[in-house]
């Protein structure tokens, strides 16, 4: 599992490797209604894409990768990402 975010200033599918973030146009303007998504994260463990709120990209809330094959959990805290311990 890749362990620090690449953030893409730029929306560019093919370089959304594992790990990297792109920041939806216009999400950070966005009144928080129910915290909104805002942005698109590529698992960091299989590159599957998928939504992520604002608390998500904060670090309050932890990540788990959509997937179907992949059950990765995880933090992100400033640009590192945290794997969830197992219990």
């Amino acid at each position: 599992m890749v362990g620090e975010l690449n953030i893409l200033s730029e929306w560019i599918p093919e370089e959304m490797l594992p790990g990297t973030m792109f920041v939806l146009e216009n999400s950070r303007e966005s009144p928080d209604r129910s915290d909104p998504y805002v942005a698109v994260l590529a698992c960091p463990a299989c590159g599957t894409l998928g939504l992520v709120t604002r608390r998500q990209v904060e670090g309050f809330v932890s990540v788990i990768c959509g997937a179907d094959t992949c059950s990765a959990h995880y933090w992100i805290r400033d640009s590192q990402i945290v794997v969830r311990k197992p219990s």
